[in-house]
């Protein structure tokens, strides 16, 4: 039986089986292995070679976004309406056929924003080109899921099936959970709330699928048996997601306002050109950094988090070389504030970096 079998053969299982306390060591053990054979479907084959031309787009910009979604739901109209890029767009399904890259500029970052081919259904288990595109939103900072709003929810339910399938989180935050294996010693087993969904018991039986027989876990929050095997596991990739309705002009006006008040959602139409300025306002609220300016002495680049980084952004020798930084800005007591290569920077900081 081949890991396509097995995996069916386990999610029919889980679906037959009844929730309840009596059940819950068997469906811990069935999701386990679940996992198991998801991630050696997913590890990449030695003779994908060719296969994969067209994925390999370097990261670039101050932050990646990652444009997902079925066939001809707008896509490479949205990347060509938000960017100098031409992305080929066609009433027909798979128009793209390789990773289209673009750069929207926005209140001074420079965001990389990918048109992928069009996810399928199936795409996890490699049906079209759909492990190359799930490879390459693993490496983004948000993603875009283009939905079609004709479709109503059909097409974001399946979206969110095949990325949580191949580990990736959508709006939610790391399981807080403490997991480190050991040499020996057994299983040390603690928390600091109340469980309501994991037993030490069950952690045992999960573990030791994975042949982990010695480990510290400390339960930080009630986590689920699905978030403890995500933490044993240790590829799942948590990121925040905005779920943008495209055509909203061929739907009703009742139907634009519910899919407009569901959490992390943007109405939109490509055609019209509707709501565009508002996707890119909760797309910046959705990113991972804020933003500032770096004078060397004159030059202004934008860019976020300690100077540390922003001297490695600029080039992997200015941290060496760094001897003190003058900012202006929120984060400082007074400005200009002198200051090292730890400080904090805050939105919109203004650095100028004087070198040894």
């Amino acid at each position: 039986m081949g890991i396509l079998e097995k995996i069916a053969e386990i999610e029919r299982e889980i679906s037959r089986t009844q929730k309840n306390k009596a059940t819950e060591y068997h469906l811990g053990l069935l999701k386990a292995k679940l996992a198991k054979y998801r991630a050696q479907l997913l590890e990449p084959s030695k003779s994908a070679g060719a296969k994969g031309e067209g994925f390999d787009v370097m990261k670039s910009g101050d932050a990646r976004v990652a444009l997902i979604g079925f066939p001809s739901v707008g896509k490479s109209t949205f990347l060509s309406l938000m960017t100098s890029t031409e992305s080929e767009a066609a009433s027909y399904e798979f128009t793209t056929l390789t990773c289209i890259p673009g750069v929207i500029t926005y209140k001074g970052a420079n965001i990389q924003l990918l048109d992928l081919p069009g996810i399928i259904e199936g795409a996890a288990q490699g049906k079209g080109r759909g492990r190359q595109v799930i490879a390459v939103a693993r490496t983004a900072d948000v993603v875009i899921m283009m939905l079609d709003a004709t479709k109503g929810d059909v097409q974001r339910e399946l979206l969110e099936k095949e990325l949580e399938s191949v580990g990736i989180r959508l709006n939610r935050p790391k399981p807080n959970i403490y997991f480190k294996p050991k040499k020996g010693g057994g299983l040390s087993y603690n928390s600091t709330v109340p469980l309501t969904h994991c037993s030490e018991k069950l952690v045992q039986l999960i573990l030791h699928e994975y042949k982990i027989f010695n480990a510290e876990v400390l339960f930080r929050e009630d986590s689920t048996p699905d978030e403890f095997i995500d933490v044993i596991v240790g590829n799942r990739v948590y990121m925040p997601c905005l779920y943008v309705y495209n055509k909203v002009d061929q739907i009703s006006i009742e139907e634009v306002d519910r899919l407009a008040h569901r959490p992390n959602s943007v109405v939109i139409s490509c055609g019209m050109k509707l709501n565009l300025d508002y996707l890119l306002e909760q797309l910046w609220e959705d990113l991972p950094f804020f933003c500032s300016s770096i004078f060397i002495p004159i030059n202004q680049i934008h860019g976020c988090a300690s100077y540390f980084f922003q001297c490695h952004r600029i080039h992997r020798t200015l941290a060496s070389q760094f001897k003190y930084a003058l900012v202006w800005g929120t984060s400082t007591k007074y400005s200009p504030q002198r200051v090292g290569l730890t400080h904090i920077m805050e939105h919109e900081d203004v650095i100028q970096i004087v070198k040894k």
